[in-house]
Order: structure tokens, then C-alpha cells, then sequence
């Protein structure tokens, strides 16, 4: 397990602390392996209901890969494999995460750390915060499945430029083009307003917009028997029961986690 990366409990919330202050945090081989099973730790833990991709310490968000390292094994048929394994696991279980997660952005959010950006569920920055995705600078080609997660946001005219370009966007810009959600100058507080907002929902209902939402950026348009089926047994679940009692009796619903 990588010491640059570590999860630490907060209620509710799961933070995911990248801690590579020295190297303004950019991810090495090791960082990118230890990655999923720290996702699957805040997971699989029942107590938590949201999980923050942050810096431990302030400053960038990530610089990306750890190019030193990245140089030093690029022309290594093997130690390529097993990086780009490694990087491609890490974008895929976060962008198929069962619990919402949002990155907290100050600072540079670069190339590997932006597509960590990108598989977040949301974006909250700072005005300080700037983002870019850098494979044309270094004569290399993004993978399809974070090239999506990018169209998926910003739609395919502005995934074109910033990939293009390799240029850094300000985080004003940023939000304009649907590339971050929230602009805070306190950006930690903002992000642990909506953790909370989302705390305070169904799980279960979370949960499953979670997977349709999934299911349409995958392609699916149309209801099919497993949908149709999610909606009704809905109706009597027990958040429903709770959320409806709750309504009546004119309280806050205290959903139960699990």
C-alpha cells in the first residue's frame, strides 16, 4: 500500500487523501495500484455514505503521473502493461463507484489527476484551481474510456479543445463548460454542504440513480425488465417507508445506512 495515498473517516464521509505534497502529488505506479482497493475500503464500509477525493495538505490537487518514473519505464513493454492496468482499474472503479464521490480541486489538476477529476461524480473548486488533460503535449493518445467520461461532461466540441490544446482551463471556465460543478472560494466547505445534502438522502434511492445513470451515459435509452422492476420494488422499500412517514409527521427523515 502506498503511503502518498490514504482514507481517513469523517462521519459519514470517506476522504481519499493524496499526500505527495513534494511532488505536487502526482501519481507513481504505486499510487495507481493502491488506488481501487482504498475505493473498495470506503465502499464496502456501511457508516459511509460519500467519499472526497482530496489533497492531504494544500495545494494541487494532482499534477497526473509521476513522469520521472513514467520516462524512466515508457520503452519497458511490461512495465507499461502493468501501468496503464493500473490506471485504467483506478478511472474505472471510481466512475463505477456505488457511493457518490466528489473531488475537492485547489490547485493544479492535471493530466492523470484530472481524469480522477473526471471520474468523481462531482467537482467542487476554488477560483485557484486549474485543469487541463496533457496527452498532446507529451506525443500520447487518452484512453476511450476516460475520453468519454470527458464528452460525457463537457460534450465533444469543448473535449476537443482541452484535448487538442493540452491548455489549462481556469477554474472559472472550468465551470462554464460543465468541466467542475462548484465554485467556492471555500471550496472544503462547499464540498462537505453537498456531502451533507447527500447524507441526508435515500441511500437507496442514491444508490440506484447512480447505476441508471451509468446505464444511459453507457448507452442504454430504454427501460428494461431490471429498471422497471428497481422503480416498483421501490414503492416498498423501507426509505420509502421512512421518507414518507417523515413527510407526514412533518420531520427530517433519518434514513438508515447500510
Amino acid at each position: 500500500m502506498s503511503a502518498a495515498l490514504r482514507l481517513q473517516r469523517d462521519g459519514a464521509i470517506a476522504r481519499l487523501l493524496i499526500d505527495r505534497a513534494d511532488k505536487r502529488n502526482a501519481f507513481d505506479q504505486g499510487m495507481w495500484e493502491a488506488f481501487p482497493d482504498l475505493l473498495a475500503e470506503a465502499m464496502a464500509d456501511p457508516s459511509v455514505r460519500v467519499l472526497v477525493l482530496q489533497s492531504a495538505a494544500p495545494g494541487a490537487f494532482s499534477a497526473g503521473a509521476d513522469i520521472a518514473e513514467f520516462s524512466a519505464g515508457a520503452r519497458d513493454a511490461d512495465w507499461r502493461a502493468k501501468n496503464q492496468t493500473a490506471i485504467r482499474r483506478a478511472q474505472h472503479d471510481l466512475a463505477r463507484a456505488p457511493k457518490p464521490t466528489i473531488a475537492l480541486i485547489e490547485g493544479v489538476c492535471v493530466g492523470g489527476g484530472c481524469g480522477l477529476a473526471i471520474a468523481c461524480d462531482l467537482r467542487v473548486a476554488t477560483p485557484a484551481a486549474r485543469l487541463g488533460i496533457t496527452p498532446a503535449k507529451l506525443g500520447l493518445v487518452y484512453s476511450l474510456h476516460d475520453t468519454k467520461l470527458l464528452v460525457d461532461l463537457v460534450g465533444p466540441a469543448q473535449a476537443k479543445r482541452i484535448l487538442f490544446t493540452g491548455a489549462l482551463i481556469e477554474a472559472a471556465e472550468a465551470v462554464r463548460i460543465g468541466l467542475v460543478d462548484i465554485l467556492a472560494d471555500d471550496a472544503a466547505a462547499a464540498a462537505g454542504e453537498i456531502a451533507a445534502t447527500i447524507i441526508a438522502s435515500s441511500p437507496h434511492s442514491i444508490g440506484a440513480t447512480k447505476r441508471i445513470i451509468r446505464r444511459i451515459l453507457d448507452g442504454q435509452a430504454e427501460d428494461d425488465a431490471d429498471t422497471l422492476a428497481q422503480f416498483d420494488a421501490a414503492f416498498t422499500g423501507e426509505d420509502f417507508d421512512e421518507g414518507v412517514s417523515a413527510f407526514l409527521a412533518k420531520r427530517k427523515p433519518s434514513f438508515r445506512a447500510r
